[in-house]
């Protein structure tokens, strides 16, 4: 036998045993400088049925050659390039899938606590184990690394759930409203991509019993970074709300935010925001390269026609307003994301669109469909149309008053 050969150990794990169950084959890696011990460790796993294959590496320099795919290491501690515990926490770092057993001639409790305590999965001491004893150790320590791999997994997406729960609420709070004129129903859905909450966020807050201030935006790109940008922006939307920042003025404040707080400067958002004068019978819109509200009134179904603006981040520059009358108490006005409009109709390229929502909206069938749940028909009409779930995430606000149609 020779440590430098790249053929399994001649003498692993080829005979059987019946105390020990056969399982999956494990290949395993033992880091050893002493031909005699080698030749040991062959012989004491040959007696069992241990379903193992065994590769020898004289040193660590050669083991880093030989790690990849292997799942368990046995380590000696004294070896020509590495002694001790630095040897140990060489292999751990060069081995972050595979469990790592010492195996050393060092009878040394604390040695072996400190071992473990490293991240070692057990410390063997040779002379002391017989081909049974080894096989199990080896195989419980894959299964324990295995276990510590699942565990972590599994905190991780615990912890992500946790962030975007988080994350969730402060994009999609409830609306800051007492009055009983008009009824705000809101909507929200993640992309169907990686199901992961992105930058789409909304907002509504009255601040005089006749006046409400409502809210859509989106920042681009999906994930974590985003969404907590979007987070920001609405926090700081409704804190210039409440504070009766001027109108004209809201929308300069909330672009400064967002470039302070990007981390990419091609990052930008695009926002509606409509501000309600209930007592006056109309609304002023106001656009940053977002679609239009869709206004639902006598039967009726049309964009409302503001100027699109400048997408936020891009170049400042204050949207223009645009006031838009009521002429009857029953209405509704949609706000929504693109998200709900860029779904595909039919085999080509070609979008649902404003036109499109439109069209959706004017279908008599939704005249059956309760106000409260025309958002959640609305995407399931344009995923039906798209041939599958939507890629980007919707948001909606709807505010109707009276009979909302």
């Amino acid at each position: 036998m020779t440590g430098s050969s790249l053929v399994p150990y001649p003498h692993g794990g080829l005979a059987r045993h019946g105390n020990l169950p056969p399982g999956e084959r494990l290949r395993v890696l033992l880091v050893e400088d002493d031909e005699g011990d080698a030749f040991l460790v062959g012989e004491l796993l040959a007696e069992t049925n241990s379903m193992i294959d065994l590769l020898v590496a004289t040193s660590l320099s050669e083991a880093r050659q030989r790690v990849m795919g292997v799942d368990c290491v046995l380590l000696d501690l004294g070896l020509p390039d590495a002694q001790g515990l630095d040897g140990l926490r060489q292999v751990l770092e060069m081995s972050s899938g595979a469990a790592v057993c010492v195996l050393t001639g060092r009878s040394d409790e604390h040695l072996g606590i400190v071992a473990v305590a490293e991240g070692a999965q057990d410390y063997l001491v040779k002379g002391q184990v017989d081909g049974v004893l080894l096989t199990r150790a080896l195989r419980y320590a894959v299964e324990r690394k295995r276990a510590d791999e699942n565990a972590r997994r599994l905190r991780e997406v615990e912890l992500r759930q946790a962030e975007s729960a988080r994350l969730e609420r402060g994009l999609l709070p409830q609306p800051l409203m007492t009055t009983d004129q008009v009824a705000v129903h809101t909507f929200y859905r993640p992309g169907r991509h990686a199901a992961l909450i992105g930058g789409d966020f909304y907002d509504v807050v009255q601040t005089r019993p006749d006046r409400i201030d409502l809210i859509v935006g989106d920042v681009c790109g999906h994930g974590v970074d985003e969404a907590a940008l979007g987070v920001e922006l609405r926090v700081a939307w409704r804190a210039l709300i409440l504070a009766g920042v001027p109108d004209d003025e809201v929308l300069p404040a909330l672009e400064q935010v967002l470039m302070s707080e990007r981390r990419l400067q091609e990052i930008f958002a695009t926002v509606a925001t409509v501000r309600l004068d209930l007592a006056a019978h109309r609304a002023t819109v106001r656009l940053a390269g977002h679609p239009p509200p869709v206004l639902l009134s006598g039967g009726e179904v049309a964009p409302v026609p503001a100027k699109g603006g400048l997408l936020l981040g891009v170049r400042p520059r204050r949207p223009v307003a645009f006031d838009l009358e009521f002429d009857t108490d029953d209405w509704s006005l949609l706000m929504y994301t693109d998200g709900l409009i860029e779904g595909r109709v039919g085999d080509g390229d070609e979008r649902l669109d404003v036109a499109g929502l439109t069209e959706l909206l004017a279908d008599p069938a939704n005249r059956a469909v309760p106000l409260a749940e025309l958002p959640a028909w609305l995407v399931g009409r344009a995923e039906q149309i798209n041939g599958g779930p939507l890629a980007d995430d919707v948001a909606m606000l709807l505010v109707t008053r009276g009979a909302g149609r």
